[in-house]
């Protein structure tokens, strides 16, 4: 018996107990052929990562026009590789239908199969290529940048190829069912994550005057008959100020002081620069004081972070911050403020890129006694910590659901061998 036919994975059932066979995915599945014609058919496309989608959830509108006729139909349970290339899945994307009884997908870019009844429990298969099993064997057949009409160029023969290490029936089904129950978990715990983002949401409407009010509708019993609020222009007490500029040949990728720019305001730095000329230039220049606001003005426009006040530098004009020395607004509670400003509303059309204009223009509404700045924002700080530790709580249970993924099911590398 070869290596490869002795196939155990790093976890399993304490039941089960025998080797996993070696197969392929030719030798278990089907080709999917049948045409729509001039049948109607619920019409599909695919979002990677997710799965098969209705076009008109995904585009707003069918999109077949005439290629309709030449669309492949596929049954409850069949299987559709999608050969478009995404960042998550370069090599493509395998999507099983399971939400309908039938649906038809465009034949110019899916290859679909179905999983022979007696081998193979369909969502087994599923999780296997969710895990991208595929991509890791198709990767070293698909030429780099190699397409045609938008999908990449993929000869079906090394699908069909590809080795599959395979346990009986009731094990497939074990498995898949352990996958789904832990699904199951994050699918609760991230509709939690959703209610405390939609609470937060509300909350922020309550506690802010609208429009046409000139107090907000909830306040706190010490404030109810307390001094009245505000409504300021940014520019008329705040500065926009931004560091001194980057050149590239000032960075490096080894360490030293991390280098912010836009992609990766709040996250890992892009670079690093050296901590001479970061006491040089936060000396010289502007640099943003504990507390202060971060905006980036570009990418993922209008995010902001509180600066910590270590050592860190920021992309001139994508990364500004509003320098607030009367500290008239506090700035736990400005936070607040910008974080959930709709900065499309601040223009006619979709905004890519704010502008100091944008921001001078900006209308601040705010309590004129800081201590109800204070306890405005410390209210609204306490349900951001929780959203985090429920983000982070999410963010753990995949990260095991995926090394449980690793461990129930054997390498590629092994089921080569």
């Amino acid at each position: 018996m070869s290596k490869a036919k002795e196939l155990i994975p790093k976890t399993r059932f304490p039941e089960y107990t025998y080797k996993w066979d070696e197969t392929s995915l030719g030798e278990i599945s089907t080709i999917v052929k049948e045409k729509a014609g001039k049948q109607k058919y619920l019409l599909m496309s695919v979002t990677s990562g997710v799965g098969l989608v209705p076009q008109t959830e995904k585009f707003g509108k069918e999109i077949a026009g005439d290629s309709y006729k030449n669309y492949t139909v596929i049954q409850k349970y069949d299987f559709a590789y999608n050969k478009s290339s995404t960042k998550q899945f370069p090599e493509g994307y395998i999507s099983m239908l399971h939400d309908y009884e039938a649906a038809a997908v465009p034949n110019s870019i899916f290859t679909c199969f179905r999983i022979a009844d007696h081998k193979g429990y369909p969502l087994f298969f599923e999780y296997l290529f969710r895990s991208n099993y595929h991509g890791r064997w198709l990767r070293k057949y698909i030429e780099v940048g190699a397409r045609a009409h938008g999908a990449l160029s993929v000869n079906t023969k090394h699908l069909w190829s590809m080795p599959i290490a395979l346990p009986c029936f009731e094990e497939q089904k074990k498995i898949a069912e352990c996958l789904s129950s832990s699904d199951a978990l994050i699918s609760a715990e991230s509709k939690k994550l959703e209610a405390l983002i939609k609470y937060k949401k509300g909350l922020i409407q309550k506690l802010f005057p609208t429009k046409d009010k000139k107090l907000p509708e909830w306040r706190f019993p010490e404030f109810k008959n307390g001094a009245s609020w505000k409504r300021k222009l940014f520019s008329d007490i705040l500065e926009i100020m931004m560091c001194k500029r980057i050149f590239a040949d000032e960075t490096n990728t080894t360490g030293g002081v991390p280098f912010y720019k836009i992609g990766t305001l709040g996250g890992k730095p892009d670079c690093f620069i050296s901590q001479s000329v970061f006491e040089e230039y936060k000396t010289k220049y502007n640099y943003p004081r504990k507390g202060e606001i971060l905006i980036s003005c570009s990418g993922t426009v209008g995010r902001c972070i509180q600066y910590d006040g270590s050592d860190a530098y920021f992309q001139d004009s994508n990364i500004v911050w509003a320098d607030n020395p009367t500290l008239e607004i506090n700035n736990n509670l400005l936070f607040h403020l910008l974080s959930n400003v709709n900065w499309n509303k601040l223009n006619s059309t979709t905004i890519t890129r704010i502008y100091t204009f944008d921001l001078k223009k900006l209308i601040l509404v705010f309590p004129e006694d800081p201590c109800e700045q204070q306890k405005i924002a410390a209210c609204l700080s306490e349900i951001d910590s929780f959203i985090t530790a429920q983000s982070d709580k999410v963010e753990n249970l995949k990260a095991h659901r995926k090394g449980l993924m690793q461990q129930l099911f054997p390498s590629l590398e092994e089921t080569e061998a």
